[in-house]
């Protein structure tokens, strides 16, 4: 293995000083590959390459992009997700090594040379890493690549296209996905103004009064074979911040999510410091002045309120919450899981991730402030992504992100408040947009509602998207994603339209909307009762593995994509109902039981469980119906006889229950472009189910 020389590079951006490597060696894990990991002098900026073996390599350099802020070097390229997501060994397999970056920041802090540049952070980061890059496999495998992608998921679907816009030359196509943000101009350099400040208030809003047993209530009327009428025994206010969270966007379907705050709550806890420090006025008059429900209507807030000292009996570690007995119950479910995906980078399993405190006494926790009072941690502010009894997971911006309760003690006091939690919980009401969304806090064109200036997102978030790119974007987005609603996937579309016209969308961008995805893989989303997430969610990543190719295809062939078509109306995405008229690659999937949606009967009934199920023009063949009748997620009984050559099938079973309950029954039905039964990649599945009442 020769030695890099990096002492030829000539940088194109001279925010960035000389690069240097700390780490060039051979790794096994989670594939093989040459890991090279570095830096630019007199920036915080950091990179890492992961070249798989020579005999792979076809010319292609991948960038996966990581989510949230970023601020992290090595994400898909070891621990926890790199094991998950097999990132190294797809860009192997598609002919190409993988670069990651921290993109310009260490954690939540901002670089300090370059301050609240959102350039940097959006994109001028992740193209110098990507061009050093290249000029690294041409030593490694004796050429640059001829062609480069970026792509990622949530905040790195926000800023993969701002890549593609703003550093033309660096990347020949992109596939981002769920994401969505402001438009602007060409070039512009502002921080993005995004609805999911504002909309996230309110779904935290709805969890809080209506409380996680109404929510299940809800959840399963608008599940297949529930009544459909989601505000069936709700009371008025609860009625109409349900109405505000559906016309914001809000994912039919996933309304359980309402209860389980996981990327959303990290919104709140990045940004609470700082919405304070931009408009201290907002959270004050929420109390004191008329117009605002914290004045006109206490009763409405005030049981929830909490304002009280506690003191800190121990902190507790990603470990100690995943691998305790006493934290093993449902009451920490997300917490685990919100730990787990810290701790993704290895050390950070063993950090102070939350606190125990006694001393507390009511109040409504998740959200709340958690302040340090006392010993070497004091004056830290944190804001709770989770609480369970007297245990808080926390959060926090800059130092805090980065430190959470590293010095905290026993023994150490700490200001338990949620006043500017409650406060944002109504944060819509008062910061409307110009956006389809927030048309009903409107009459006339005027709010109803005192008004307060519109935030913007963290810097780190990148710049406004402007829609003008050289290149192809293929982007996905999901229709049951509640964290990156599907009324925020079609932001993007509109940016491609308005610059580059109707004819410029068609040639250079497409979106695929995929059914029954959540914003991660299923196996991190909580079950809900009657229905393991593996019942009502697909694992996505064959999408993602298919549109990549297809990307590729495109780019270097010019054989364009399928889409997918859909209508916008009133904060919801709408399907045609048939794979024909849809289009894309997913297939369409549904299922009866006893001929209807929900069939009742009793003990030891026979039920007669039909699918029927077609792959879109194009998109290949059936390769398998899989069975699950109880709603466990185990999916027992495979349909036999399928080959793969079909695009269009009609399936049956049959099941008799020994115990009176609510069961989902549920057909997983997934395709395949060549109709490869063995295939292990570019799996494409859809879900299709019906309830059975058994008395």
């Amino acid at each position: 293995m020769s030695a890099i020389d990096l002492s030829g590079y000539v940088g194109t951006d001279d925010f960035f000083g000389a690069p240097f490597i700390e780490i060039d060696e051979q790794r096994e894990r989670p594939s093989p590959h040459r890991f090279v990991q570095g830096g630019f002098a007199g920036t915080d900026t950091e990179f890492a390459f992961y070249f798989p073996p020579a005999e792979s390599y076809t010319g292609r350099m991948f960038q996966p992009l990581e989510g949230g802020n970023g601020g992290h070097a090595v994400t898909f390229g070891a621990g926890v997700l790199g094991e998950m997501f097999q990132r190294i060994a797809l860009s192997a397999h598609l002919g190409g090594y993988m670069v990651e970056s921290n993109q310009g920041h260490k954690g939540d802090d901002l670089d300090p040379a370059a301050g609240e540049d959102a350039t940097l952070y959006g994109h001028r980061a992740s193209a110098e890493s990507a061009r050093l890059s290249k000029f690294v496999a041409a030593q490694v495998y004796g050429s640059a690549p001829r062609y480069s992608y970026v792509w990622g998921g949530s905040g790195g679907g926000r800023r993969s296209p701002l890549c593609l816009e703003n550093a033309p030359g660096v990347w020949d196509g992109c596939l981002p996905s769920t994401s969505g943000g402001e438009i602007g101009e060409p070039g512009n350099t502002r921080r993005v103004q995004a609805g999911s400040i504002m909309s996230f208030g309110q779904m935290f809003n709805v969890q809080r009064i209506l409380g996680r047993g109404k929510i299940i209530e809800l959840a399963d009327r608008m599940a297949p074979g529930g009544s459909g009428d989601p505000f069936d025994g709700l009371a008025t206010h609860e009625r109409d911040e349900l109405v505000s969270l559906y016309r914001q966007g809000f994912p039919r379907g996933c309304e359980f999510m309402i209860s389980e705050p996981m990327g959303q709550m990290w919104l709140w806890t990045s940004l609470a410091d700082e919405l304070y420090r931009e408009d201290p006025e907002y959270f004050d008059n929420f109390w004191t002045k008329p117009g605002y429900v914290g004045h006109d209507a206490p009763e409405l807030v005030e049981d929830d309120l909490i304002n009280q000292e506690g003191t800190v009996v121990r902190t507790l570690s990603a470990r100690d919450l995943n691998e305790l007995p006493e934290f093993a119950g449902p009451g920490y479910q997300t917490m685990r899981i919100l730990a787990a995906i810290v701790g993704a980078g290895g050390d950070a399993y063993e950090f102070p991730y939350a606190v125990e405190i006694e001393g507390l006494d009511g109040g409504y926790r998740v959200g709340t402030g958690v302040k340090i009072l006392s010993g070497e941690a004091a004056g830290r502010s944190l804001y709770a992504t989770g609480a369970a009894g007297d245990v808080f997971a926390c959060d926090g911006q800059g130092d805090a992100n980065v430190l959470r309760f590293k010095g905290v003690r026993p023994g150490d006091r700490v200001l338990v408040d949620n006043r500017k939690f409650l406060a944002y919980c109504y944060f819509a009401r008062h910061h409307v947009m110009d956006d389809p969304a927030f048309a009903h806090q409107q009459v006339d064109g005027s709010p109803i509602y005192p008004q307060h200036p519109v935030p913007r997102m963290s810097p780190l978030m990148g710049v406004c998207y402007s829609g003008r790119y050289q290149g192809k974007v293929l982007w996905i987005h999901h229709t049951h994603d509640s964290s990156v609603w599907p009324a925020w996937g079609t932001l993007y579309h509109r940016a491609v339209r308005q610059a580059q016209g109707e004819a410029g969308a068609r040639e250079n961008f497409r979106i695929r909307w995929t059914e029954f995805a959540e914003h991660g893989p299923y196996e991190m989303v909580p079950p809900e009762p009657h229905r393991a997430s593996a019942t009502r969610l697909i694992d996505s990543r064959g999408i993602t593995e298919q549109s990549m190719i297809d990307l590729i295809d495109w780019v270097e062939n010019g054989i364009a994509p399928s889409g997918t078509e859909y209508t916008f109306d009133n904060g919801r995405v709408s399907l045609p109902a048939s794979a024909a008229e849809r289009g894309g690659i997913q297939p369409v999937a549904s299922v009866t039981a006893n001929g209807a949606e929900r069939a009742d009967v009793r003990v030891g009934e026979t039920v007669t469980m039909e699918v029927k199920a077609a792959v879109p023009p194009g998109a290949g063949g059936i390769v398998s119906i899989e069975w699950d009748v109880d709603g466990t997620g185990t999916f027992p009984l495979r349909q036999a006889g399928i080959d793969g050559r079909a695009a269009e099938l009609g399936c049956s079973t049959a099941h008799r229950y020994d115990s009176p309950g609510t069961y989902f029954v549920t057909a997983r039905v997934t395709s395949h472009r060549d109709g490869d039964v063995h295939a292990r990649r570019c799996r494409i599945e859809t879900i299709g189910q019906a309830r059975v009442v058994v008395s």
